[in-house]
């Protein structure tokens, strides 16, 4: 990446990582990296015992700590406390206590909190990570907030005293809808009360499918018949390439046998998902129906990228390292769809006509500058904005501007086109005063380029800049 001349696929690809400011940096040499590299590529099994091949050093085994959630909730008819663990192998335990007295809610957090430390402290669990919703009771086990309540300083000492039996213990704040479990839990032992000798509530998964019947037809309920109907899967494309890459399985059709031997030679499967080699050689996860539908919407939507044309959102896909078979079909089909696309679209009046030459020869030679504005006030005061393309790629950049000024012009030029692009052989400006001034006059002369100005009063002179202001402003409806 770092030579002056680079192949087809290193241009292209440098191309691409210029929109996100990538630089290469080659590695340095690490002592004992062969080591390192060695050990990432040989590790030991997990089943193998420790052995004391070094009588001089020590094994210590670290613990990983468990996660403590608690909420308390009260109200006229009764009050509760929620507590919820999770340990390190992914297990949920959850414990709900019904508070037999009336109290505050912040009583409650309180009651929630120490009723889990003495959980822990029964199951002897040192190693302990607290999170809870109550800013308050948070910030005074911190020491950010001050007891001054007299009602909830023994509920604090005695929070304090579990958490010095407890050891290593670290409380921390979350909001609410990170702690739903735990609260879920207080509200329902708030409402509940069970009896002494019942301290458990069933929870199952379950789905009841009614049977289909006529109630009109009473006389002929002995001739009824129950017809269950299940939901037929639609075949994925990727199950034929799967089975035949895993298992040599070809299906019965001959026209499918000869398309899957010779598409298949481009996919690989790893670890339960299936690839495609593109042309460049970079792998990209093949989709099926629903996620391609997810990827489309996502993609042509504005999260990646205002909306774009369907080849252009084909193109946008495959970048992100996406494919299915029919991409280029469904991504044309999408894009005709999108409302917004159909509200905000250009009229075309005129038949196609011949393709003309491009004005310049090289890309990056000749850039056409203008200003789009004044527009709507943003979030961050910007009003402006000023854009460059390239005549030869129609490449263009655009910065945000509060205010339109000489110094952002030349810092723009200086910054966005002769650090990234290099040198141009001449920039094309209308005449207005932020172009034409002696500050851009002294750029030119510092890196020998000239600036062309467009006919005056008459903005289509400088008609590819235009083109894009047109475009841009476009885009802006349609977010």
């Amino acid at each position: 990446m770092a030579k002056p001349v680079l192949s087809d696929r290193l241009a292209r690809w440098y191309l691409q990582f210029q929109q996100f400011e990538i630089i290469y940096v080659p590695a340095k040499a690490v002592k004992g990296q062969i080591l390192a590299d060695f050990l990432a590529d040989h590790p030991l099994p997990a089943e193998w015992e420790l052995t004391d091949e070094l009588p001089d050093e020590e094994v210590f085994m670290v613990e990983l700590p468990w996660s403590m959630y608690f909420d308390g909730a009260a109200h006229r008819d009764g009050a509760g406390a929620g507590v919820v663990f999770y340990t390190p192998e992914a297990d949920i335990l959850p414990y709900s206590f019904t508070l037999t007295r009336r109290c505050s809610n912040n009583v409650a957090e309180y009651q929630a909190l120490i009723l889990g430390l003495e959980t822990a402290v029964d199951m002897k669990q040192l190693h302990l990570r607290v999170y809870g919703d109550s800013k308050l009771v948070v910030n005074q086990l911190l020491g950010v907030y001050d007891v001054k309540k007299p009602e909830l300083i023994p509920y604090y000492k005695y929070a304090r005293q579990l958490m010095g039996y407890l050891g290593n213990v670290t409380i921390e704040h979350i909001p609410r809808n990170f702690n739903q479990q735990a609260d879920s839990l207080a509200r329902v032992a708030s409402m509940i009360t069970l009896p002494s000798h019942r301290n458990q509530i069933s929870i199952c998964q379950n789905w009841v499918i009614p049977p289909m019947f006529d109630e009109g037809n009473d006389s002929e309920e002995e001739n009824t018949y129950h017809i269950f109907v299940h939901e037929i899967e639609k075949e994925d494309w990727r199950h034929l390439i799967i089975d035949y890459l895993n298992h040599g399985k070809l299906p019965e059709d001959p026209k499918k046998r000869v398309d899957i031997r010779r598409r298949a030679p481009r996919f690989i499967y790893y670890k339960g998902t299936l690839y495609r080699r593109s042309f460049d050689g970079v792998f990209l996860r093949c989709l099926g129906e629903d996620e391609a539908m997810q990827a489309m919407e996502e993609a042509h939507s504005g999260i990646c990228g205002a909306h774009q044309s369907g080849p252009k959102l084909h193109f946008r896909i495959k970048r992100m390292g996406y494919y299915w078979p029919t991409m280029v079909k469904d991504c044309i089909d999408f894009a005709r769809r999108c409302q917004a696309c159909q509200f905000h679209g250009n009229f075309i009046h005129q038949p196609p006509e011949p393709l003309h030459p491009t004005v310049a020869s090289w890309p990056f030679d000749a850039w056409g500058l203008d200003i789009v504005g004044p527009l709507p006030k943003s979030s961050g005061g910007h009003v402006f904005i000023l854009a460059a393309t390239d005549y030869f790629s129609k490449w263009a950049e655009a910065i945000p501007l509060r205010e339109v000024k000489k110094e952002n012009v030349v810092d723009f030029i200086r910054l966005h086109i002769i650090y990234r692009y290099g040198v141009p052989r001449y920039i094309i400006t209308d005449n207005g005063k932020p172009f034409c001034n002696v500050a851009m006059n002294k750029l030119c002369e510092k890196f020998h380029f000239k600036q062309y100005n467009s006919s005056m009063y008459y903005a289509a002179a400088n008609g590819l800049a235009e083109a894009f202001n047109k475009t841009l402003c476009n885009l802006l409806k349609k977010s």
